[in-house]
C-alpha cells in the first residue's frame, strides 16, 4: 500500500490499465486531476470542446477495440461530453468518462457548476461511479475498464467530487475485481446453435445480414468462412459496414434506408436471414412487421436485451458472436455440400441484381460528383487506411459508393447520427494508428460543428483528412424538403461561409479547393502524403441527392431510385 492523493490515485489506475491517451479540458472541478497528470506517463490531447474530447476516445475506442478516455471539469464541460457519451451508447463504443465534480459538502447545494451528471447520464451509460472516499478510486477505475469493454460495450462514467480528488490516503490497487449482479459472459446454448444450423443447410435463399457486433467482437475471419463455406451473400447494416469485405463476391453491401438496392432486394427474396450482430433498426430493416416475415430468421447477439426487441426470431444465439460462429462452423458436416443447382440460382440472382441496379441508378453528368469523387477516393487510399464519417448526405454517399476492404477500418455515428462525429473521431482513430492514413468524409453542415479539432489536429501532429463534400447546404434535411415539402426550403442554407480553405490555413492545415477529377487525384494524393491535417473542399450542385432510398415510415421494398 502507498499514500497518494486521489487525483495521483486516478492516474496510477489508468497507468495500470495501460491506457496511452487521454483527450480532455481542465477547469476549476478537475485541477488536481490535470495537476496529477503533470507527472504521469499518460499522453494528454488538448481538445476545443469537450464534445470533441468524448467523439476522440470514441474514434480511438472503435479502433483498438479497448476503451478510450476522456477528461472535463464539471458542470458544462461534463454536459457537454453528454452527446459523445450517448454517441457511444448508441453504437457500443467503451468509453471512460472522467468528469470533476464540486466538493463533497456542495453536492445538492446548487453550487457553482453543479451538474447532477450521473443523474443526466443514467440513460446513455453502462454504469456511473461516484467514489466519497480516495481510497474508493483504484477499484473503481478497474470496475469501469471491465464493465466498459465486456459484453455489449458502452460507456462508463467516473465523476469524482473535488475534495475526494485532494484527499491523501493509502492506497490498495486490486488484481482483480468483481462486479455484484453484472454477468456478461454467457456461453452460447449449443441447441440454439443446433437449431440454427438446421434451419440454415436446409434454406435454398439464405443471405447473412452482419451487423455492427461483428466488428466489436473481431469475429471478421469466422464471418468470412461461413459465408465461403456455404456460398451465401452477405448483407450488412450501416454500422456493419466493414465487417464483411466489400470487393468480395458474395459482399452485396449495406441494406436500409440508404443501402444498396440490389442488398434491400435480395433480403426480400431471402427465405432465412442470419442476422449477426445486428439490432433490427428501423433505418437498417425498415417497417418491423414487413422485415422477414413468414421466413426464418436466426439472430446472433451478445446482449439479450436484443433478442425480439424489434424482430421475432426462430432461433436465437445470445454470446459473443465470434465463438458462436465458430461453434456453428464446427456443427457444419464435413461432407456437406449446398444444392449445387440452388446455390447457383441464388448467386446468379445476386449477379442479376447488381448488373441491374448499376445500369438504372445513374450518376449526374457533371464532372465532379458525390459518387465519382468517393470512387477516386478509394481508389487512391490504401485498403488499410480508416475511413470515419459525418453524418448526412456525405454519410450515405459513403455507404453506396465506398466499398471497404479491410475489415473494420470504417466507421460513422450511426445509431444516435451525431452531427461533428466524424472530424475529432478521425482525430482519435490517427492516435490509435499513426501509422496509417485516416481520412473523415465530412458534409459543410456537419464540419462546421466541430472544425475547432483543426488546432488539435495541426499541435498533436495528428494529421487527418477531411473529404469535405461541400454543397453550401445542410445537404440531407434540403433532400427531404425537395421530396417530402415540394421544395419549401427552411433553415438549410449555409450561403459558402466560411471559406473551408481559409479556415484550415488559419490553424496551419493546409488546404485544397478542387474543380477537376485531376486536381482531386493529386489533392488526395498531395494529402496521404502530408504530415500536417489537410481539408480538401469538393464543391458539389446543392440539388444533388442520395439514391436510392426508402422512406421513412415504409419497407425495404419501396425504393425510390431517383436519378
Amino acid at each position: 500500500m502507498s499514500e497518494m492523493s486521489g487525483a495521483a490515485a486516478l492516474m496510477a489506475a489508468l497507468e495500470k490499465e495501460k491506457v496511452e491517451y487521454i483527450f480532455g479540458l481542465p477547469g476549476g472541478a478537475n485541477l488536481p486531476i490535470y495537476d496529477a497528470l503533470v507527472d504521469s506517463k499518460i499522453r494528454h490531447i488538448l481538445v476545443r470542446h469537450e464534445q470533441s474530447a468524448a467523439h476522440m476516445a470514441d474514434g480511438y475506442a472503435r479502433i483498438k477495440r479497448k476503451a478510450g478516455v476522456c477528461f472535463a471539469t464539471s458542470g458544462p464541460g461534463a454536459t457537454n461530453l453528454v452527446t459523445g457519451i450517448a454517441t457511444a451508447y448508441a453504437d457500443s463504443s467503451p468509453i471512460i468518462a472522467v468528469t470533476g465534480q464540486v466538493a463533497l459538502p456542495m453536492i445538492g447545494k446548487d453550487a457553482f457548476q453543479e451538474t447532477d451528471i450521473i443523474g443526466v447520464t443514467n440513460p446513455c451509460t453502462k454504469y456511473a461511479f461516484q467514489p466519497r472516499l480516495a481510497s474508493e478510486i483504484p477499484e473503481m477505475v478497474k470496475k469501469s475498464f471491465y464493465i466498459a469493454e465486456s459484453g455489449r460495450p458502452g460507456p462508463v462514467l467516473l465523476d469524482i467530487p473535488k475534495d475526494v480528488q485532494q484527499q491523501v490516503t493509502k492506497m490498495e490497487f486490486p488484481e482483480y475485481i468483481k462486479v455484484r449482479g453484472y454477468n456478461p459472459v454467457v456461453d452460447a446454448d449449443l441447441s440454439e446453435i443446433n437449431k440454427a444450423c438446421e434451419m440454415l443447410l436446409k434454406a435454398e435463399k439464405p443471405i447473412i445480414m452482419a451487423g455492427g457486433g461483428v466488428i466489436l467482437s473481431g469475429a471478421f475471419s469466422e464471418l468470412q468462412a461461413l459465408a465461403e463455406l456455404l456460398s451465401i451473400p452477405v448483407v450488412t447494416t450501416f454500422k456493419g459496414k466493414g465487417a464483411f469485405p466489400e470487393n468480395h463476391q458474395l459482399a452485396l453491401g449495406p441494406i436500409g434506408m440508404h443501402g444498396h438496392a440490389e442488398a434491400n432486394k435480395m433480403v426480400l427474396e431471402a427465405d432465412c436471414i442470419v442476422a449477426i450482430g445486428a439490432r433490427f433498426s428501423d433505418r437498417t430493416v425498415g417497417r418491423f412487421d414487413e422485415f422477414g416475415k413468414d421466413i426464418n430468421v436466426i439472430h446472433f447477439d451478445v446482449d439479450p436485451a436484443e433478442i425480439g426487441k424489434n424482430k421475432s426470431v426462430n432461433a436465437a444465439v445470445i454470446g459473443d458472436v465470434k465463438s458462436s460462429l465458430r461453434s456453428l462452423i464446427k456443427l457444419v458436416p464435413k461432407n456437406f455440400r449446398t444444392n449445387e443447382e440452388i446455390s447457383k440460382l441464388w448467386l446468379a440472382r445476386k449477379r442479376e441484381l447488381v448488373n441491374y441496379y448499376e445500369d438504372s441508378i445513374k450518376d449526374y453528368s457533371r464532372e465532379i460528383t458525390a459518387k465519382k469523387a468517393l470512387k477516386k477516393l478509394r481508389e487512391l487510399l490504401p485498403a488499410e487506411g480508416i475511413v470515419t464519417t459525418e453524418v448526412g448526405q456525405c454519410q450515405m454517399w459513403a455507404s453506396l459508393h465506398f466499398d471497404v476492404i479491410s475489415p473494420g477500418t470504417f466507421f460513422s455515428s450511426t445509431g444516435l447520427g451525431t452531427m461533428g462525429f466524424g472530424f475529432p473521431a478521425s482525430i482519435g482513430a490517427k492516435a490509435a494508428r499513426n501509422d496509417v492514413p485516416v481520412v473523415d468524409i465530412a458534409g459543410d453542415g456537419s464540419f462546421s460543428m466541430t472544425e475547432n479539432s483543426l488546432a488539435v489536429s495541426v499541435l498533436e501532429n495528428l494529421p487527418v483528412i477531411v473529404f469535405l463534400l461541400n454543397n453550401q447546404m445542410l445537404g440531407m434535411v434540403a433532400q427531404w424538403q425537395r421530396t417530402f415539402y415540394n421544395r419549401r426550403y427552411s433553415g438549410v442554407h449555409q450561403k459558402n461561409c466560411p471559406d473551408y480553405c481559409k479556415l484550415a490555413e488559419s490553424y496551419g492545415a493546409q488546404a485544397f479547393r478542387v474543380s477537376s477529377m485531376e486536381e482531386l487525384d493529386k489533392a488526395v494524393k498531395n494529402s496521404i502524403k502530408s504530415d500536417v491535417a489537410t481539408v480538401i473542399d469538393i464543391p458539389i450542385d446543392p440539388d444533388e441527392d442520395v439514391y436510392p432510398f426508402v422512406a421513412p415510415g415504409t419497407g425495404l421494398k419501396d425504393m425510390i431510385i431517383g436519378a
